[in-house]
């Protein structure tokens, strides 16, 4: 597929062009940043031809820049105002694979790109499967692969496959109905309805007329009225990436069915085409084994007593309610809460952090699930802290991937509870360590007992803090064996400034060179 159709460049400068931008941010992912300046070329190229042709226009116009950005600040699936902030752009394009999610300052108009599919392929797999099922089937997919659906469509209509299969199940579509989004300082007045309906799940909401509308990841579908999520079947084309992961944990209450796939809870059918392979995955047991593992993450969090926030996003609508959300949920559970900004987590960075027993990742809904395997602490998301620090809470199968759904729904209470708590992980029941230290009816005596536990605790053998037993950072910081490079005993005062070595690793000047 030649650049001009792959990139969109028509529709993109149309939309520089209409809308008068003249300082434009094009932010693209690793893989395709070597196309970058072929798309600068041919953007620019058609932008000149646009102002020409402009009968309208005076002559005068400023000179439109187009600044290419790499190496995001934090996903590349979410639009990096950060970065577009540094050359105050007007608007910002995207390129690549997108989680579409709202943004906070700047405008955005996303490129998805165009995938190759055999849209014959694809066609009969749907078919094939539609006729050994009963249910209505809905038909979601990548957004790099919005192009060729009305193709498939079409394909499913001709005589050539409908003469082979007497489909049992009406198919339907999901639809892409916009590339551009523009920002949104509150997240609960968003372009179109926000309510959130159970039984669609991810911003589901009625838009005036009779059925709910359906919107997850960019895509968006209507349903009848008085019909569900699980009156239907999900047929699923793309790769086994962060949006496949998005639709399955989010459909969770599920029954995952090919052929020879069956998952626990019957509530929805769902399939995946793979289409570079042309051909329909029925192995889907990787995503059973994620639900089981953030259902771990939960027990584990209960057990916490320092928590850490990391920031994960700067741009999407809505981050700083749900911080200072997640802010009066570890609070008001007992429990110790630090906001962390650093970019793009690894384990080196969050390492850092020692004292912090669990981490809760802020960020878009395709970013979040963070693998935290090689972490020395766990990370889990905002759904999953909700249940984690709200007391007498159950998880009953739904799943929310996006904050705003977390911040449209009713807060829960969580009042701090005087009862111990079970702790499935450690076989024993545990009191918040606030509970502990507020207690007033305890005699003289056991209160010294009490404070003498609490001190042999937070000390091993090595006289260094054991992990899991701090109050606060401060706390664990104070009891921690090395604190850092020790100042001068006769010059107590920091200095304005300190002078690095000067010279290469393999040999500093001030190192003595003896080969």
């Amino acid at each position: 597929m030649d650049l001009e159709s792959n990139y969109d460049i028509a529709a993109t400068a149309h939309f520089i062009h209409n809308h008068n931008f003249t300082r434009v941010a094009l932010q693209f992912p690793d893989d395709l940043l070597k196309d970058s300046t072929r798309v600068v070329f041919a953007l620019r190229k058609r932008l000149q031809s646009l102002r020409e042709s402009d009968v309208a226009g005076n002559g005068g116009e400023k000179e439109i820049g187009l600044y290419v950005m790499a190496d995001t600040t934090y996903g590349s699936c979410c639009v990096d105002e950060v970065g577009a902030s540094h050359i105050n752009a007007d608007c910002v394009i995207h390129y690549g694979h997108t989680c579409f999610s709202p943004t906070t300052t700047l405008p955005a108009f996303f490129v998805f790109g165009k995938a190759s599919i055999c849209v014959a392929d694809c066609a009969e797999s749907i078919s094939k499967y539609a006729l050994t099922n009963s249910k209505p089937i809905m038909v979601l997919f990548g957004l790099e692969y919005a192009h060729s659906i009305q193709q498939i469509r079409e394909a499913l209509l001709e005589p050539s496959l409908s003469s082979r299969y007497d489909l049992k199940s009406e198919v339907h579509f999901a639809d892409v109905p916009t590339s551009a989004i523009f920002p949104s300082k509150d997240i609960n007045k968003l372009d179109g309805p926000q309510q959130l309906d159970s039984d669609c799940s991810n911003n589901a909401s009625a838009d005036g007329t009779s059925g709910t509308r359906c919107c997850i990841g960019g895509l968006t579908w209507k349903l009848p009225e008085g019909q569900s999520m699980e009156d239907y079947s999900l047929f699923w084309i793309g790769h086994d990436n962060s949006a496949f992961a998005n639709i399955v944990l989010t459909f969770n209450a599920c029954e995952i069915v090919t052929w020879i796939i069956v998952l626990i809870m019957m509530l929805l059918v769902l399939v995946r085409y793979d289409a570079p392979e042309n051909q329909m995955m029925t192995d889907l047991s990787q995503q059973r084994r994620i639900l089981k593992r953030r259902y771990y993450l939960v027990e584990r969090a209960k057990d916490a007593n320092i928590v850490g926030i990391l920031v994960g996003t700067l741009g999407v609508a809505g981050y700083l309610h749900i911080i200072n959300q997640m802010m009066e949920l570890i609070t008001g559970a007992g429990k110790k809460a630090y906001t962390l900004v650093m970019g793009k987590p690894n384990p080196a960075k969050l390492a850092n952090f020692p004292e912090c027993d669990i981490f809760i990742y802020v960020s878009c809904a395709q970013t979040a699930l963070l693998d935290s395997k090689e972490y020395l602490s766990p990370v889990i998301t905002p759904f999953e802290a909700t249940i984690a620090f709200s007391r007498g809470s159950q998880w009953t199968g739904a799943y929310a991937m996006d904050f705003g759904d977390l911040i449209n729904n009713t807060p829960l209470e969580v009042g701090k509870q005087e009862e111990a708590r079970f702790s499935f992980l450690k076989g024993g029941y545990m009191e918040d360590l606030e509970y502990q230290e507020n207690v007033e009816e305890e005699t003289e005596e056991l209160a010294l007992v009490n404070a003498t536990e609490k001190a042999l605790q937070l000390r091993d053998k090595s006289n260094s803090l054991v992990k899991g037993e701090a109050r606060s950072g401060a706390e664990f910081f104070a009891n921690r064996s090395y604190q850092g490079l020790n100042m001068p005993d006769d010059n107590p005062s920091p200095e304005p400034y300190f002078i690095g070595r000067r010279g290469r690793a393999a040999g500093y000047e001030d190192e003595n060179n003896n080969h």
